[in-house]
């Protein structure tokens, strides 16, 4: 591969976190000394505030320098996750009716088994404690009222408590943002990506050789909107522009009957001119789209598309027996190896992506879409506006 790039900035889109920009920061500076120990290359990071870090590589012997920064949305995120038990047993109806009174759960269903399952998840683990809670007061309700109704209300509260283990709530919570007005992009979150798409364009008129955005589970498609409104805005001439999307979860957005704009905007970026963009998923992640073409399943692929290349991490090959050992049944790890160390690097290397001397167009040049790439149309809303 020849190395045709020195400089890079890099932008990296979360999915639905609460934490702060650092946690990818610190994630970054330890997977990348795994990586560079098992690959034999050097890696270098040193950090320019919570947000912001600068990786200097020597890879294949050539020296890059990659500034990085988090394209962070922690703070909506927060104000997601507000309101408590009650508020949230009410965001349970209300997802529980969007994604089955619009069709999406089952048309996401014959997809993808693995992803809807584990939407399911929130919905019966609160359920579960709910049916205890009112078992356990009825129970001891018939010794007398007021213990019954402390009962209720300790087990309601030790479920919330233990959402640092059971992450039910924030499950939920991350289903009701995406699910909330049919799928229709919020004007505060709105807001928030086109602060992205002005940073990513101040990047692109700056000396760089690539402009790298990478987003990550429901953080891939706020890239894919937000680099569309760049290029409908016209984008600088200049560095490479590419884009990576890791574990997408599109459909849990796309399917929903108002999602007009994502819709859109998909279509949009898969004739893109002058855009690189490659989409990574592993069928052993339950908890992303595993290989479904973020485009083409959502049923607004036009004939002349060419983009994402679709192609696997493909984890049983790439992480020893030992390391899928330790990671079994830990379902949020797996889903983000994407960012992490592999014991046997192949085609994707997340850290060679980001931090080597090769753009993510010349790194994948005549690759083709993973034999396993589905593509078919399996949404039941499709129209790109109201």
């Amino acid at each position: 591969m020849a190395g045709d790039v020195r400089t890079r900035a890099v932008f990296y889109i979360p999915g639905f976190d609460p934490f702060p920009p650092r946690r990818y920061r610190e994630l970054y500076r330890r997977e990348a000394a795994q990586q560079a120990q098992i690959s034999g290359y050097r890696l270098k990071l040193r950090g320019e505030g919570s947000a912001r870090w600068v990786v200097e590589a020597e890879i294949d012997g050539v020296a890059t320098r990659s500034e990085f920064e988090v394209l962070s949305w922690s703070d909506l995120v927060q104000r997601g996750m507000g309101g408590g038990i009650g508020a949230s047993y009410i965001q349970l109806l209300s997802v529980m009716r969007a994604y089955l009174g619009s069709g999406a759960f089952p048309a996401m269903l014959r997809l993808r088994k693995g992803p809807v399952l584990a939407a399911l998840y929130p919905v019966l683990m609160l359920l579960g404690q709910l049916f205890f809670a009112i078992l356990l007061g009825v129970i001891l309700g018939g010794v007398h009222w007021a213990l019954g109704a402390a009962a209720f209300a300790a087990v309601l509260w030790a479920g919330y408590r233990a959402d640092r283990y059971l992450y039910a709530y924030y499950l939920l919570h991350d289903y009701a943002y995406t699910a909330r007005d049919g799928g229709e992009i919020s004007h505060e979150l709105s807001d928030r990506l086109a602060t992205f798409t002005a940073r990513i364009r101040e990047a692109l008129e700056g000396d760089v050789d690539e402009v790298l955005v990478v987003g990550h589970s429901s953080g891939a498609h706020l890239a894919v909107i937000a680099l569309a409104d760049l290029l409908r805005g016209g984008a600088p001439a200049g560095p490479q522009l590419s884009l990576l999307t890791l574990g997408h979860v599109t459909p849990m957005a796309a399917f929903l009957p108002r999602a007009w704009r994502l819709r859109r905007d998909l279509r949009a970026l898969s004739t893109a001119e002058g855009l690189n963009w490659v989409d990574v998923t592993a069928p052993g992640d339950g908890c992303c789209f595993a290989l479904c073409d973020p485009v083409a399943v959502c049923g607004v692929a036009p004939e002349a598309q060419t983009l994402p290349l679709v192609m696997s991490a493909r984890f049983s090959e790439t992480l020893s027996a030992e390391r899928q050992r330790q990671m079994r049944w830990r379902f949020f790890r797996i889903h983000f190896q994407y960012l992490c160390a592999f014991d046997a690097p192949m085609d994707y290397d997340y850290f060679a992506i980001t931090a080597g001397p090769t753009s993510l167009g010349a790194r994948f040049k005549g690759r083709a879409h993973s034999p396993s790439r589905i593509a078919r149309a399996a949404s039941p809303h499709r129209s790109l506006s109201p």
